[in-house]
């Protein structure tokens, strides 16, 4: 879940002069770049749709005004989507990729197009029409986050990749050390979020003693999958910014704190209609048919997913109370925080 505005996708950002040198440095077929189009899908970062020789390239990069971590993350997005190429997890092919900001003002990669669609924007008749379809739907949702953790991070050159000692035990001071940084901001904010305390105190007090570490997505939901136009299949996994080693039960945390509960309620990430998908319990299960990782404390998972992403969406309602994003925007993501906490409190009195 991102926590920020889209940026608007400008194709004059990429020289297109000099992709097609690069291009032909490295043998990526030849002559113009045509159609060129620009993508929605994902927040942060450019997506252009290009062909050349009749083959189409997608190309993704940092926006032109850049933050901090921009390049870097493009780097590990390339290397992460590197990694998984021939494993089980549906993602973008990588085609190739530059680190070198020098070539374009940016680091960049380009990838296969993907033919699907994502939920959250609508879906299609086949889709809508039919509740079995619907709950095919989930559970390949579940079956992608299963094969996910079961990638041998090591195996496949992600070693190092990430810092899985002490991962779990550094969850709860590094998001609340982000939320009290958002006073620097200034402004008259102020963390009024219910359950606040309560929440990071039960996640410290009932974190799990061990984990498994493997590949995490970290912002695992309906709103960052895309899907077959023919099949409830997943056509692939996007957005992976925020990938990294760690525990993987974490993305299954994510499926918790966005599921709606029974009766289909509207969550952050939510689609229409709902009847069909699968109930939150049956997700579980479902992952677990394809993983041997206890899923004893998938409630803390389910929390933790709850308090780490509402602190994120928080910082743009503290950005708008500093005039640096519009108010309506914040009020709105605040009010996604509040309800994330909720839910947290929820999982925690059923727990």
């Amino acid at each position: 879940m991102t926590d920020d505005r889209p940026n608007p996708v400008d194709p004059s950002v990429v020289d297109i002069d000099v992709l097609a040198g690069w291009m032909d440095a490295r043998g990526l077929a030849e002559g113009a770049l045509t159609e060129l189009t620009p993508l929605a899908g994902g927040t942060q970062n450019l997506l252009l749709r290009f062909v050349r020789a009749g083959r189409t390239f997608v190309l993704r990069r940092p926006p032109e005004h850049k933050r901090r971590n921009s390049d870097e993350t493009m780097r590990r997005e390339a290397r992460v989507l590197a990694a998984l190429a021939g494993s089980e997890v549906p993602h973008p092919a990588l085609i190739a990729a530059e680190s070198d900001i020098d070539v374009l003002g940016a680091a960049f990669y380009l990838m296969e197009p993907v033919d699907g669609f994502t939920p959250t924007s609508g879906l299609p008749a086949y889709h809508a029409g039919d509740p079995a379809v619907r709950r095919a739907m989930g559970f390949s949702l579940a079956d992608a986050a299963a094969a996910l953790g079961r990638v041998d991070h090591v195996a496949v050159g992600l070693d190092g990749f990430g810092k899985p000692e002490g991962y779990l035990e550094r969850q709860v001071p590094r998001w609340r050390s982000q939320l009290e940084s958002y006073a620097e901001l200034g402004g008259d904010w102020t963390p009024d979020i219910p359950h606040l305390d309560g929440v990071g105190e039960w996640l410290d007090a009932n974190r799990p003693a061990t984990f498994e570490p493997g590949v995490i997505h970290g912002d695992y939901h309906l709103g960052n999958v895309m899907y077959r136009h023919d099949t409830p299949d997943l056509a692939a996994v996007v957005d992976w910014e925020l990938a990294t080693i760690g525990d993987p039960l974490i993305d299954l945390g994510l499926i918790v704190a966005f599921w709606p509960e029974e009766g289909g309620q509207a969550t952050a990430v939510s689609v229409t209609p709902w009847d069909g998908f699968p109930s939150v319990d049956e997700m579980v299960a479902r992952y677990g048919d394809g993983s041997t990782r206890d899923l004893s404390a998938v409630n803390w998972y389910g929390v933790l997913a709850c308090y780490k992403t509402g602190i994120i969406l928080e910082g743009t309602h503290a950005r708008a109370m500093a005039g640096q994003a519009p108010k309506a925007f914040g009020d709105m993501l605040h009010a996604t925080t509040v309800g994330l906490f909720n839910k947290a409190d929820l999982i925690i009195r059923r727990s």
